[in-house]
């Protein structure tokens, strides 16, 4: 019954170790088939979001996985020791539910998680690492998630990553509607970003991706232009608030180019939320006066009221999540007879052939009908009575009683009179 989750997050690390540890869409795959090609685990699925790295696996341990994942980024051994979590079985599953229903999440109750959960799900389906315990798993969480989002009010708690920019935006300039706004990539944050700036009707709105084509697919919709990635130093100058979150790997913005942004734009100040991770943006700019850099981590501060609100939805969605923790454990642990339900049907099976061909062959040689059925109940009943008398023959006293009060639970067997 070897469920574990093991991974980190943003309540148990910090942005710089997080960012280390995150594995880009492309190299997933490969990570899921590394994972199960080398054995050490049967089954397995990765989570990886700005605010978590997850490893969920069964048929494995997890001091072999704990060392993969700091081999898989290059980081020297235990240096993810101090921020790594290990959830096994039960706590494991109520860690699924709880992460899909966003009620782990840094904003309560954000529903992009579950997304990204499910394309997690997909891409473990493609590269051949989900089987069936895991299957079962994810199925079982998508559908909790739905019924805590359905029946509680955790999602009205939700304050999106993408609203608490505009909320910042609204604390340093007076109005956003007479701002430059440069969106930087085109995924779904980005698209949430340009969704919520939108309804404020800034002056201009600017998205810079590294394909144009994608870029503007989504400019296109909001009555933006769109640039590429190249032509971001050039043009940064010319933006008030810069909301970037892209899949590289190192920043594209350094500090260095803020440096001669700030010049350049005469010490205006430049809003830049930066929800990336790894950051798209040297933590170093942090230190330039009029720029106002804020990370993921950042924005947390400004949504953690949240978790003060709904604490009824709260409570109702985790005494759901216990339910159906437990429902799902039953199923878990009812796999683990599977072998000896197996190996017993198997074993009976063999008698019961063995008895229909002496059955037949009395037959052939002349046997009445009713001579071989009767051969055939009372060879059979010998072979099946056999293995459980022999073994209470066999039995000393202590575990003879054993044995008798376990027949008589399998068998319906009433108490055998007491002797005299």
């Amino acid at each position: 019954m070897s469920l574990y989750t093991l991974g980190l997050n943003h309540t148990t690390a910090p942005l710089d170790v997080r960012e280390r540890v995150t594995f880009a869409p492309d190299a997933l795959s490969g990570a899921l088939r590394e994972l199960t090609s080398q054995r050490m685990v049967k089954e397995a699925a990765i989570l990886s979001t700005c605010n978590r790295t997850e490893v969920y696996f069964h048929g494995g341990q997890p001091e072999p996985v704990a060392r993969w994942l700091e081999s898989a980024h290059r980081l020297p051994p235990a240096t993810l020791r101090p921020y790594v979590y290990t959830l096994n079985n039960d706590r494991a599953v109520t860690h699924a539910f709880r992460v899909a229903s966003g009620l782990d999440s840094m904003v309560l109750g954000e529903p992009q998680i579950l997304g990204q959960m499910k394309q997690a799900v997909r891409q473990a389906e493609a590269a051949g690492s989900l089987g069936l315990v895991l299957n079962r798993l994810f199925q079982r969480t998508f559908a909790v998630a739905k019924e805590v989002r359905s029946h509680t009010d955790i999602g009205s708690a939700s304050i999106s990553m993408a609203a608490a920019s505009v909320k910042l935006a609204d604390r340093i300039f007076p109005s956003v509607s007479d701002q430059r706004l440069l969106l930087v990539g085109a995924g779904e944050m980005i698209e949430l970003a340009a969704t919520h700036f939108a309804g404020r009707k800034p002056r201009s709105i600017t998205v810079a991706n590294r394909t144009l084509e994608r870029g503007n697919q989504l400019a296109s919709r909001f009555g933006a232009d769109a640039i590429t990635l190249t032509e971001l130093n050039e043009r940064l100058a010319h933006f008030d608030i810069i909301v970037t979150c892209t899949a590289s790997t190192l920043p594209i913005i350094g500090k260095g180019t803020l440096e001669r942004v700030v010049k350049q734009r005469k010490h205006a100040p430049v809003l830049i939320v930066d929800l990336g991770v790894p950051r798209d943006v040297e933590a170093e700019a942090t230190a330039l006066d009029d720029v106002f850099l804020y990370s993921v981590d950042d924005l947390a501060e400004i949504v953690k009221d949240n978790l003060q609100i709904r604490r009824e939805a709260v409570l109702q969605a985790e005494q759901m999540i216990a339910e159906q923790t437990a429902h799902f454990l039953r199923w878990l642990q009812g796999r683990t007879v599977v072998p000896t339900i197996a190996a017993l049907n198997a074993h009976h099976e063999t008698l019961k052939n063995v008895e229909l061909d002496r059955a037949r062959r009395m037959l052939a040689s002349g046997a009445s009908p009713q001579d071989a059925l009767d051969a055939l109940a009372r060879g059979l009943t010998s072979k099946l009575l056999h293995p459980s008398l022999a073994a209470l023959n066999a039995a000393g006293e202590a575990e003879r009683a054993e044995l008798i009060a376990l027949f008589s639970r399998i068998y319906g067997l009433s108490e055998p009179p007491a002797e005299t």
